[in-house]
């Protein structure tokens, strides 16, 4: 209890004195996160939009391979960015390897396919007489897409909530692609596993309630969203 109660004071400490490492730490963690997310909520929903609302061959298939994505390890995704980027690499020339761009591509990967699952599961549940009832009254394929997106708007924001948790919280790709260099690509996950390993329990409990209260401030602000659209 010892041990927990001083990585609260040194939270605590870290926070209210400004810790210029910290602050650059988390402002990192929160932008290549965000960013991540921001990518995944591109690719995702129109994604997620097309496999629910059209029909293919192949389509169960693909829809398959989507949720085995959900759960894709962030240590296999490490693996094939690290690959890719590498100096010699498929895409070694742009030199994005331990980078922040290298960061939030990996990042990315894993968020993307669990705002398309959820979207897809979002749209299905979508009364077919509705997109019916849409496109009869003369709206355009888009327009239609975009009625529907406000239909089903809460399970969106739930699935901006899961990706962003999926990426905010991972150790592994951020470790392999952004190399967890100081001042350039350390993270809080970054910083706290190498706390650990270092011994610094203090500091490593006091960088995890940081990100935690981060993580939270940010879900907090999209269930805001989420529950005022409930009640309209």
């Amino acid at each position: 209890m010892e041990l927990i109660w001083q990585g609260v004071v040194q939270a605590v400490k870290l926070l209210l004195a400004g810790d210029p490492e910290v602050m650059r730490i988390t402002l990192l963690t929160l932008k290549v996160s965000g960013s991540a997310t921001l990518i995944s909520l591109c690719l995702g929903i129109p994604c997620g939009a097309l496999l629910a609302l059209t029909r293919f061959p192949g389509r169960k298939f693909v829809i398959s391979l989507v949720n085995t994505g959900m759960g894709l390890p962030p240590v296999v995704v490490g693996l094939w960015v690290s690959i890719l980027l590498w100096r010699y690499g498929p895409l070694g020339f742009f030199h994005l390897m331990y980078t922040p761009a290298a960061m939030v591509i990996a990042q990315s990967v894993i968020a993307t396919p669990i705002i398309t699952g959820i979207s897809v599961a979002a749209f299905q549940q979508v009364d077919g007489k509705l997109k019916m009832q849409i496109m009869a009254l003369g709206a355009s394929r888009w327009q239609t897409v975009l009625l529907l997106v406000r239909e089903v708007r809460l399970p969106l924001l739930a699935a901006v909530m899961a990706g962003f948790g999926g990426v905010i919280s991972e150790i592994g790709a951020s470790m392999m692609v952004g190399g967890n260099v100081l001042g350039r690509t350390r993270v809080l996950t970054t910083a706290t596993v190498m706390e650990v390993s270092k011994g610094n329990f203090d500091v490593a409990i006091a960088l995890s309630i940081i990100l935690m209260v981060l993580a939270y401030g940010v879900t907090l602000v999209f269930t805001l969203l989420q529950q005022r659209g409930a009640r309209l």
